[in-house]
């Protein structure tokens, strides 16, 4: 993957060896710095309120009630199954009422309660990032716990719908959601500092995902604080729409490539095969690009494959981020991705190829102590000049792709079809064959790559 112009690839150190046990080793050593911090913040808040805490046996009942009721969503997550991907859950409608009803102190404790159970009954994930989560959530909570308590210091008048505690406990639930998303967004960007802080944010979907979980969270806390037993009645409605949204994500997760985040093989051939009949119904242009990392096995054996996945996820997100938001890209295997663009001719499929080289080829991926910068070839193909179909497009593309890898890597080549029938004398000589395309009438070559060869020349593009 790492080309001409790469940041030289040093062997495997003992820090990278022990980054393949430790994955936290791994990561930007500031995103390092954010996440021991969060978390020894969190440590350090629990040891501080538990020494202060009155322990009640009520509020000990209502915690291992609330507990239970999340344990079983949980239980009911691993039944249908929760695949690398599938994120939301809705337990915050068992963290939330902890944090209103009960002391901040157990506010804390619960997400390490719940999380502890998803990471040995759900899916073993990546410790740190567990641990991490937990810490968030529990902060939290923590907070809206104390604004709440200090708002409403009977939070027995919210059971009784007293309506000032009815918006302080929405005022603490908007409290709790702003916390948790701005830590977590920190550290998404302190692991992607080129991401834009908008992009780890905002995103409608997930919004109203927290809307839903947020008005779940205070509905139950009003029926736990008028009666234990209310709570047998809230948990089947729970179960039931935390089933409807895991299957969504299931169904979305079978769609996408869990390492990148794009649409997988599978899901690309069937939206590049409904954009391709919606071209030959209206007659647009089309064109399909192959991409491939050039000499991405280097990194691999350099690096290690954690390093080498986060390379796949980077180029991946430059990807996303130079397209348009209606093209289709996806991964198609190893180091390689496909982009469909619809109504692009020939002259904007190469800008918006030679654009991406452009711009891959200036990334820098931080890996241990170096920075990996790579580059990539691509193949360009147009519907109706290099085929007519899926497997006639992708044939193509592969074809001039070979020919990328050939020449040299890091540039963009495309097939070109024989030109139209010529009179005896103006035709080109046998040593030609009119087949290959050509840019100086005195050079005839098959695809010719779009932009100078060497990256170090002095003329090649900037991003």
């Amino acid at each position: 993957m790492a080309a001409t112009s790469h940041a030289p690839i040093k062997s495997r150190d003992g820090v990278s060896r022990l980054a393949g046990r430790w994955p936290l080793l791994g990561q930007r050593r500031p995103l390092v710095i954010y996440l021991c911090a969060i978390v020894a913040i969190d440590l350090c808040v629990i040891a501080l309120l538990t020494a202060s805490a009155d322990v009640r046996w009520p509020d000990l009942v209502t915690f291992g009630a609330l507990m239970a009721c999340g344990a079983v969503c949980i239980e009911a997550s691993r039944r249908l199954g929760m695949p690398a991907g599938v994120s939301r859950d809705l337990l915050s409608a068992w963290w939330l009422p902890v944090a209103l009803l009960l002391p901040p102190v157990y506010a804390l404790f619960s997400p390490i309660v719940l999380h502890l159970l998803l990471q040995v009954r759900v899916r073993a994930t990546v410790l740190y990032r567990r641990v991490f989560s937990a810490a968030a959530i529990g902060l939290a909570g923590c907070a809206a716990s104390f604004a709440f308590h200090w708002l409403v210091p009977d939070p027995g008048r919210l059971s009784r719908g007293w309506p000032v505690a009815i918006v302080c406990a929405v005022v603490a639930a908007v409290l709790f959601a702003l916390v948790n998303i701005a830590l977590i967004a920190v550290a998404a960007h302190t692991a992607d500092p080129e991401s834009s802080w908008r992009e780890n944010v905002w995103n409608k979907e997930s919004v109203l995902l927290d809307v839903v979980e947020l008005c779940l969270g205070v509905t139950v806390s009003i029926c736990c604080g008028l009666n234990l037993a209310l709570l047998l009645f809230t948990l089947p409605p729970v179960v039931l729409l935390q089933r409807s949204l895991l299957h969504a994500q299931l169904q979305a997760a079978a769609r996408t490539d869990p390492k990148t985040g794009l649409l997988n093989a599978a899901a690309w051939q069937r939206e590049a095969d409904t954009e391709i009949v919606r071209a030959r119904r209206s007659g647009e242009t089309l064109a399909l690009l192959i991409i491939d990392i050039d000499h991405f096995k280097r990194v691999n054996d350099a690096h290690g494959h954690l390093v080498g996945d986060q390379v796949l996820a980077a180029v991946a997100a430059m990807l996303r981020a130079q397209l348009r938001d209606y093209d289709v890209v996806g991964r198609f295997g190893g180091e390689e991705f496909v982009v469909l663009l619809p109504a692009a001719d020939h002259r904007e499929a190469r800008q918006i190829a030679e654009r991406l080289r452009v711009r891959i080829g200036h990334m820098a991926i931080p890996a241990d102590d170096a920075l990996i910068q790579v580059t990539i070839s691509v193949g360009v193909a147009l519907m109706s000049v290099h085929g007519d179909d899926l497997i006639d497009l992708l044939t193509a593309a592969d074809l001039a792709l070979y020919r990328a890898k050939e020449l040299g890597r890091d540039r963009v080549c495309m097939p070109v079809v024989p030109p139209p029938a010529a009179p005896p004398e103006a035709r080109p000589s046998a040593s030609a064959p009119p087949h290959l395309s050509q840019t100086d009438p005195q050079t005839p070559t098959m695809p010719m790559p779009m932009q100078p060869v060497d990256p170090g020349h002095p003329n090649h593009p900037q991003p």
